[in-house]
């Protein structure tokens, strides 16, 4: 493994929080002789405990296995960076408003790319009352179906979970001009500007 928690880092991240070997060991429950020698080179937590010393230290495992902080330097997210990720095994939705990195199911997600809708997963979009019906003329089987439909406008998001036994339709208040979003299980995610 070429990435794997350095003992400077562990020290240098207990020291930040001031706390001593002893407890971080306790926080742990291990020996603060087991702390001394992860700090010391002399061997390496065991990796069932890295995700809990990350929470006790106060930072992501990226940057317990980097050694390296993120400082989050964006004061604004910009909805119109946005990424759905769906998971292969259970079917769970993701959206985040910029590109990070999620698993679900013990699978690491790749952010979905749009396509344009197309004759077969065309969707069509009508003002009603103050809100957006959404529609597409697509199977919804068990095997083959829309997933969700999505709205995203310039401060936010608004997703319908669909499943096989419904229509593909949803009816979504009006949140102004932005995009339509709809997973196809099978062919991806289509996109229609609203």
């Amino acid at each position: 493994m070429d990435n794997y928690v350095t003992g400077n880092t562990i020290r240098l991240l207990r020291e930040k929080k001031g706390f001593t070997q002893k407890q971080l060991a306790e926080r742990l429950l291990v020996s603060d002789k087991a702390v001394s020698k992860w700090e010391s080179g002399r061997g390496l937590p065991d990796i069932s405990l890295i995700e809990p010393l990350a929470k006790i230290l106060g930072v992501s495992l990226a940057e317990l296995l980097s050694g390296e902080c993120v400082k989050n330097s964006n004061r604004h997210g910009n909805m119109q960076k946005s990424k759905f990720y769906v998971c292969p095994v259970c079917g769970n939705v993701i959206f985040s408003s910029g590109e990070g990195a999620f698993s679900c199911c013990g699978v690491l997600l790749p952010p979905l790319e749009a396509e344009e809708s197309d004759e077969a997963h065309d969707i069509a979009l009508e003002r009603m009352e103050g809100d957006i019906y959404l529609t597409m003329q697509h199977p919804m089987e068990k095997t083959h179906f829309i997933s969700f439909f999505a709205l995203v406008s310039p401060d936010r998001v608004q997703i319908v979970k669909l499943y096989p036994e419904q229509d593909a339709a949803a009816r979504i208040p009006y949140m102004g001009r932005g995009m339509a979003y709809a997973y196809c299980n099978r062919h991806g995610l289509f996109a229609k500007r609203m």
